[in-house]
């Protein structure tokens, strides 16, 4: 059995200036070349990519279609079945005509909102204001979409002075005063709207070459150095930083609300809560706190590529200075796995929250098997009779951690199989075995529970070492690997190359996991999955590998689940929920309208969205604080006390595990597998 270790390929260098034309086929030319080499399940480059990559560059760059003409889309669709034939003959000439015809688009919308600004703007209209599922067609004149900007501006003038009150005629009796104050902030957000459209050559074809990796799967996607360096730190539990936790307030102010102990900005000795950052520079690029600059702003502070930096504060004082800070790597606790101990009825369960996979790979210094078997360890000397174990919201990360974590818990020789290109299978081995826990285990799952999260839960579940509670998984069983592009330095692929199957020769891939017991979430329905995606690869099946037969449930896990189930239909909180679960579907559920343009029939028809019975019912349930106690592990409480940063970071988690309804429920369940 060959051991399988899934690894990224990194390479560093400085950033380049933007891409040409010809680089830009280069670009493509080499994307098609590993994708037929590498890819899991490469597709023919015909006229099928070109629909889809015509059709879905449209929609990344004018989603709503309220900046290109009809006169313009029709003079691009030319080009609708011959992408593929650029890409084969390293023809990319249309990418500049595609340019071209966007900035124009750009530059017209900012001039229409420009003049919408400067003309009397009036706050009531008899026009008529109306919704629809379908998208709206290409305006064919500049007159067209300027009437369209008006009216949509106006529509949000009165929305954001209708969203301020749930009372009426207070609203009506200062409507001339605050009316001013709204209007200029819409205003605003449609200026900086229109800025954020406006896109630099290179961001254009980034964009470009993004969404024709789109076409080979959801998850293959083109990365510059700086993306690269992103999403690897989202997979770490230490990252470079300054260590301040930054706000937005009103007029796009940043404002410093944390800054964390042991961090440059604590160690700059000036830097207080509540002080506003003016200004960031690094690399002599210097950006102004504003909504034009909020990306650039943001790609500075949370990149590695950018760790020597200025910042210009503003006390409340009035006080103006400069802050010269150096981004240290640091361990970033909300990423990070924690532990708690739960307390009802005199039982006492573990509690862990695996955010992440992180490992070791960017910056990390620390790994999620590693810092599970800590956490473990502290619980047992607390005297836990049984264990939760929270992927909630968990995306993943290393497939190799996934790996080590199931060693924790059992002793089983095959995990999983994985197949590659040309169905080539091999078998994923129990690596690292060590029986750190055996008692009873709950494993919490949601629809942002995916990848590593998923490989996990499958393996507990196929062997029943635990019960799978909450709603269905995403769904995502593939495999992706960071290579660069030949000779590139500064582009990379994060390609397809695999796809896990459970020793049943099942996959969750596009179907997600199914719970033992399914405990509903408010929010559910709203969670993206993978069957969401035209793209994602479709369910199958191969051969298993393990008859799971011979590793049944055990009495105690059966009669749970069926204890469950038939007290649902009793069991008031649960029944709540559910009921306020449809509720908030009717929230999102599209109702079209047609209204005048008047405050009266805009705050009604707002009224009538969120100030019903059923959504103030829902905020208070989600503000339900659950009858069980939540205490630190006998190891932790001390280092906790004698941090504030780190009490105040426990009281929030506190307050959040008590707010966990499926956590509730969970402890309740688990007190019948004891």
């Amino acid at each position: 059995m060959r051991k399988i270790i899934f690894f990224l390929i990194l390479f560093f260098s400085k950033e380049l200036p933007a891409q040409t034309k010809a680089d830009a086929c280069t670009t493509l030319s080499k994307i098609n070349a590993l994708v037929k080499e590498f890819h899991y399940k490469p597709k023919p480059i015909n006229d099928s990519l070109s629909v889809y990559v015509y059709n879905h560059f449209l929609k990344a760059l004018d989603e709503r279609n309220v900046l290109f003409l009809e006169s313009e889309i029709n003079s691009l669709k030319k080009h609708k079945y011959k992408l593929d034939d650029y890409s084969n003959t390293l023809n990319c000439r249309f990418l500049n005509e595609f340019y071209t015809t966007y900035q124009k688009a750009v530059s017209r919308q900012t001039a229409i909102i420009e003049s919408i600004k400067k003309e009397k703007f009036s706050l009531s209209s008899t026009e008529m204001m109306s919704s629809s599922k379908k998208v709206m067609p290409y305006l064919k004149t500049e007159e067209e979409l300027k009437k369209y900007y008006k009216k949509r501006m106006l529509f949000d003038v009165l929305n954001e002075i209708a969203q301020s009150s749930s009372n009426k005629n207070s609203l009506i009796s200062v409507f001339s005063s605050i009316s001013e104050t709204s209007k200029q902030k819409i205003f605003d957000d449609y200026t900086c709207e229109a800025n954020e459209f406006d896109l630099t050559t290179e961001a254009f074809y980034d964009l470009y070459f993004n969404v024709y990796c789109s076409y080979f799967d959801p998850h293959t996607e083109f990365f510059s150095t700086n993306e690269k360096s992103n999403f690897l730190s989202s997979i770490s539990s230490d990252n470079y930083t300054l260590g301040i936790g930054l706000s937005i307030k009103e007029k796009n102010n940043l404002t410093i609300d944390e800054i964390l102990p042991g961090s440059p900005a604590y160690f700059s000795e000036k830097i207080e809560l509540g002080d506003q950052v003016i200004k960031i520079k690094s690399k002599e690029e210097e950006y102004a706190v504003n909504c034009f600059n909020f990306e650039k702003i943001t790609k500075i502070l949370s990149s590695s590529q950018y760790k020597s930096i200025v910042v210009t504060l503003k006390k409340k004082s009035g006080e103006v200075y400069n802050a010269n800070l150096y981004k240290q790597v640091m361990r970033d606790y909300q990423n990070s796995v924690y532990s708690y101990i739960l307390e009802k009825d005199n039982q006492r369960t573990g509690y862990i929250k695996i955010p992440s996979f992180y490992s070791t790979l960017e910056n990390g210094q620390t790994n999620v098997s590693n810092d599970v078997a800590l956490e473990i360890a502290k619980l047992k000397e607390d005297k836990i009779t049984g264990l939760i174990i929270d992927l909630e919201n968990n995306g993943g990360g290393s497939m190799e951690e996934a790996v080590f974590l199931c060693g924790l818990f059992m002793n089983t020789s095959y995990l999983a199989q994985v197949v590659s290109k040309a169905h080539k299978k091999e078998i994923v081995g129990n690596q690292k075995p060590k029986n750190s826990y055996s008692g009873p285990i709950i494993i919490l799952i949601n629809g942002f529970s995916a990848s590593a999260s998923e490989f996990f839960a499958n393996v507990m579940q196929d062997y029943n070492l635990a019960l799978i509670v909450g709603t269905k998984s995403l769904g995502k069983a593939t495999i992706q690997e960071i290579v660069p592009l030949p000779n590139e330095k500064d582009q990379f692929l994060k390609l397809t190359i695999g796809e896990f199957y459970r020793v049943t020769g099942k996959t969750n891939q596009y179907s997600g996991i199914t719970p033992d017991i399914e405990i509903p979430s408010l929010f559910d329905d709203q969670m993206h999955r993978e069957n969401g995606y035209a793209t994602a690869i479709k369910n199958d099946k191969i051969e298993n590998i393990v008859d799971t037969n011979k590793f049944p449930m055990n009495k105690k896990q059966k009669q749970a689940i069926l204890e469950y189930k038939q007290k649902s239909k009793n069991n008031i909180e649960l029944q709540k929920n559910i009921r306020l679960k449809a509720a908030f579907n009717h929230f999102f559920t599209f109702q079209p309208f047609t209204i005048p343009m008047q405050f009266s029939a805009v705050f009604n028809l707002n009224k009538l969205n969120k100030f019903s019975k059923e959504w103030k019912e829902i905020e208070t349930f989600s503000k339900t604080q659950y009858p069980f106690n939540v205490s630190n592990t006998s190891n932790d409480k001390q280092k906790i006390e004698n941090s504030t940063y780190l009490k105040s970071l426990n009281s929030t988690k506190i307050k959040n595990l008590k707010n966990n309804f499926r956590v509730f429920e969970s402890i309740k369940i688990i007190a019948n597998l004891k």
